[in-house]
């Protein structure tokens, strides 16, 4: 008690954690932060799957077809130009085009909205080329299997293809989906409060920088790390799954 006491009482408790935390109940900026990053992470990750997923059948169907329908070939030329914008600019600016320019009538409170979709957009195209290369790493005889037992082309892809190709792909889309829950840092470009505003938020009423930033780098990393883990069970559980 009288150790709890010391530190409660001294100027580092006082001055780096009390002021930077605990009055005004300034930790809540981070925990409202955090709330905000995960919607936002989770959110665009299922439009980046979604998206992906669809633009690399596109892709991989155009490259196997010997003589691509004129429909074919223009969804072709769409997704090569959305992959080469989104992966050619910076996601800062891809967000700011999003709120000032696209979504330039959106009331504030649709800012949580208006981020999802940018970056649902910026990661669909990362995942478009990582399912692609797993689609291309399966077995053609796969597909002519399939074929052969009356499957249409869409059934294969989706039934058998699909699932060889994520189990393939998870280390990487695992790493694309770390990656997406640290570029969400730059929400704040559109005043959205993210981790990273929350802690600039409280570094701006106390003019300390080092304790909130320090705290919101501590929580990225154990976000971090728990997807990391949960990354490595699937992987675990998955290669069980083929052995049995």
């Amino acid at each position: 008690m009288g150790l709890l006491q010391s530190i409660t009482a001294s100027e580092f408790w006082q001055k780096h954690i009390y002021l930077n935390f605990i009055a005004e109940d300034r930790w809540k900026y981070l925990t409202d932060g955090l709330q905000n990053t995960i919607i936002i992470t989770i959110g665009a990750l299922i439009i980046g799957i979604v998206l992906g997923a669809l633009v690399s059948v596109v892709r991989v169907t155009h490259d196997k077809a010997g003589r691509p329908g004129l429909g074919l070939k223009l969804l072709n030329v769409i997704c090569k130009v959305y992959l080469t914008v989104i992966r050619g600019t910076p996601v800062v600016v891809q967000l700011l085009i999003m709120w000032f320019v696209v979504f330039a009538s959106a009331k504030s409170d649709q800012k949580l909205m208006v981020a999802i979709i940018a970056f649902g957009i910026n990661s669909g195209a990362y995942v478009a080329e990582i399912f692609r290369s797993g689609i291309m790493s399966v077995d053609p005889g796969q597909m002519e299997a399939g074929r052969s037992l009356g499957l249409s082309y869409g059934q294969v892809m989706l039934r058998i293809i699909m699932p060889q190709a994520v189990k393939i792909i998870l280390p990487t889309l695992i790493n694309e989906f770390i990656a997406l829950v640290k570029e969400t840092a730059v929400a704040g470009y559109i005043a959205l409060g993210d981790l990273t505003r929350g802690g600039d938020q409280i570094r701006s009423q106390t003019y300390d920088a080092f304790p909130p930033l320090l705290a919101v780098a501590a929580i990225y990393l154990i976000v971090v790390m728990l997807l990391e883990k949960l990354g490595r069970t699937v992987e675990r559980r998955l290669a069980q799954s083929d052995r049995s």
